[in-house]
C-alpha cells in the first residue's frame, strides 16, 4: 500500500522533489499545500506559488492557505489523514500538533549539509563561505529550527561558476530521490534517525539589502562569492554615480589598486580592484535597466579607468 503523503512547500526548489514523489509508485500525493497567491511584480495580479502550478499541471489535490498553523489550513491538513507529511522550503515553523498529524513524522529537505547552515538561505550562506561542498538532507522535524535527527544526507562539489540560482536548481534534483528514500524508510521501519551534532551547527538566516552591498575592501574570491550568492536574483549590488549597479556574473582576474577603483576595460569586460586582487565584470543590471553583458552594458556606459565604485 502507497504511503500517504501531504506536501508543504513555495518555492521554484520546492518543485523538483515534489515531481520526485509524484512518480514514485510508492508514495500517494493525497494533498499538495502551499501559500495563497501573492501580488506579482510590477502591480502584476496575484501570483499562484510554483508549487501550485506544478501541482495543477500533474492533476494533483492542492490547496492554497495562508499558514497550517490553524484555521483553514490546519484543517486540510488534518482531514487529508497522512501518514507522512514532506515539506520543501514552506517558510513557516511547524508546531509539534501539526507534526503529530503524521504518525510516521514530517520529512524536511533541507538544501545543506545539516548541521551546517540551519535556516532560511542555506544555498547563499554556502556560497558566501565560499564553501567547497554541500548537499540535501532529509531530517525527521521537530519544533526546532532544521534540528531534528537526520534520514538521508547526500552531498556534491560545488561548481566554481555555480551561483545560488544554478546550486539551489541542482541540489533540489538531487534532494527528490533523498525525499523518497527518506520516507520510504519511515514506512517500512527501517529508518535509522541519527542526531544532529548542535556543536557544529551554523545560521543561515534570511539575507537583507545589507548583505547585498559589494565590499570592494574584501579578498576578491569573498567578493565574487557575494556575486554568487546573489545571482541571478536579486543580485549583489554596488553604486555608480550614486545609483545601484547590480553584478551578475564575474571571475577572477589579475591587477590590484584601490579597492573599488576600475583598474582596466575591455571591448567585453572590465576589472575592479578587491581587498586583494581584482575581478573581471561580465554581466551586470543598471537600476532599473534589464540584465546585460558588459560589452553591450560598456557601450553606453562610457566607463573610465580610476572610476570608483560603492
Amino acid at each position: 500500500m502507497a504511503v500517504r503523503v501531504v506536501y508543504l512547500g513555495n518555492a521554484p526548489w520546492s518543485v523538483p522533489p515534489l515531481v520526485a514523489l509524484a512518480d514514485d509508485a510508492d508514495v500517494e500525493l493525497v494533498l499538495i499545500l502551499t501559500r495563497t497567491p501573492r501580488p506579482g511584480r510590477r502591480g502584476a495580479g496575484p501570483e499562484p506559488t510554483p508549487v501550485a502550478v506544478a501541482a495543477r499541471e500533474r492533476g494533483l489535490p492542492v490547496a492554497e492557505v495562508e499558514s497550517v498553523r490553524g484555521g483553514a489550513g490546519r484543517a486540510r491538513l488534518l482531514d487529508a489523514q497522512p501518514d507522512v507529511l514532506a515539506v520543501v522550503a514552506y517558510g513557516e515553523l511547524l508546531p509539534q500538533e501539526v507534526l503529530d498529524a503524521a504518525p510516521l513524522g514530517a520529512v524536511n529537505l533541507h538544501l545543506s549539509l545539516l548541521p551546517r547552515w540551519r535556516g532560511a538561505s542555506p544555498v547563499q550562506h554556502a556560497l558566501l563561505a565560499g564553501d567547497r561542498e554541500t548537499g540535501v538532507t532529509a531530517m525527521l522535524m521537530d519544533e526546532g529550527l532544521d534540528t531534528g535527527p537526520v534520514l538521508k544526507w547526500e552531498a556534491t562539489a560545488i561548481g566554481g561558476g555555480e551561483d545560488a540560482g544554478a546550486l539551489g536548481e541542482r541540489l533540489a534534483m538531487l534532494g527528490g530521490p533523498v525525499l523518497a528514500r527518506a520516507i520510504a524508510g519511515l514506512a517500512a521501519g527501517t529508518a535509522v534517525p541519527t542526531p544532529q551534532d548542535g556543536a557544529r551547527a551554523t545560521s543561515a538566516p534570511k539575507l537583507t539589502a545589507d548583505d547585498r552591498r559589494i565590499r570592494w575592501d574584501e579578498p576578491a574570491d569573498s567578493t565574487l562569492g557575494r556575486i554568487r550568492a546573489f545571482a541571478p536574483s536579486p543580485g549583489a549590488d554596488t553604486r555608480r554615480d550614486g545609483r545601484r549597479l547590480k553584478i551578475l556574473v564575474a571571475e577572477r582576474a589579475d591587477g590590484a589598486g584601490e579597492p573599488g577603483t576600475v583598474i582596466d576595460v575591455g571591448a567585453d569586460a572590465f576589472d575592479v580592484a578587491a581587498g586583494d586582487g581584482a575581478i573581471r565584470v561580465l554581466e551586470l543590471a543598471s537600476e532599473g535597466r534589464a540584465r546585460m553583458d558588459a560589452a553591450a552594458w560598456l557601450r553606453g556606459a562610457h566607463l573610465e579607468l580610476g572610476e570608483r565604485l560603492g
